[in-house]
């Protein structure tokens, strides 16, 4: 519900399923085409045969190529993380599987690539990688604040995340679970006791 400038509640219209549809296969379409085809595989030819819609549906709600690949990725935030628990080993070595699960089943690993290539040409796609980050980051910096602040926790955060994507970018292979509840360990033993 909204308010106009009466402050009369305004209720919002609801939303159609077909609409619900289109956008989720639409923003799927253009992940899959940026990760095979990279930065010029998302044309709105390729991303609407590839979802089974029309040119025309696709000009109407993304007017160009970085509208549909900021929407993709906005649409990435809704991927499933971790339930926080209160339980911080519990709750980072949690939300590194997630993390290790959306590299590997929505081969985010290669949609990051082309992000971070094209994020310097294309000064407009800055705003949604570091949007992207923040959204993806936000889980793991909310149990860290418990701990941290400042450039430790940047510092922390940063050493998380690059337990998967050392691995997975550079070595071609997903971190164990092993091996991620080793990373988890060995911060966890530098960090303070208490805030």
């Amino acid at each position: 519900m909204t308010t106009t400038p009466s402050a009369e509640p305004v209720l919002e219209e609801p939303v159609d399923a077909r609409v619900v549809r289109t956008r989720r296969d639409v923003l799927a379409a253009t992940i899959e085409e940026l990760v095979e085809g990279g930065w010029d595989g998302v044309t709105h030819a390729r991303v609407a045969r590839r979802a089974g819609y029309s040119k025309a549906t696709l000009y109407a709600h993304w007017p160009d190529r970085l509208a549909l690949v900021r929407d993709a990725f906005a649409s990435f935030g809704q991927m499933p993380h971790h339930e926080s628990t209160g339980d911080l080993r519990g709750d980072l070595i949690g939300e590194l599987t997630s993390f290790r699960s959306a590299m590997i089943e929505h081969r985010l690993d290669r949609a990051l690539a082309v992000l971070a290539e094209r994020a310097g040409p294309v000064p407009e796609l800055t705003e949604v990688r570091n949007a992207f980050v923040e959204d993806g980051e936000r889980p793991m910096r909310r149990a860290l604040e418990t701990v941290l602040t400042g450039p430790r926790l940047d510092a922390v955060t940063a050493m998380l995340c690059g337990a998967v994507v050392h691995p997975v970018l550079l070595h071609g292979h997903s971190p164990t679970d092993e091996e991620l509840e080793v990373v988890v360990d060995v911060i966890l033993r530098g960090l303070p006791e208490t805030r």
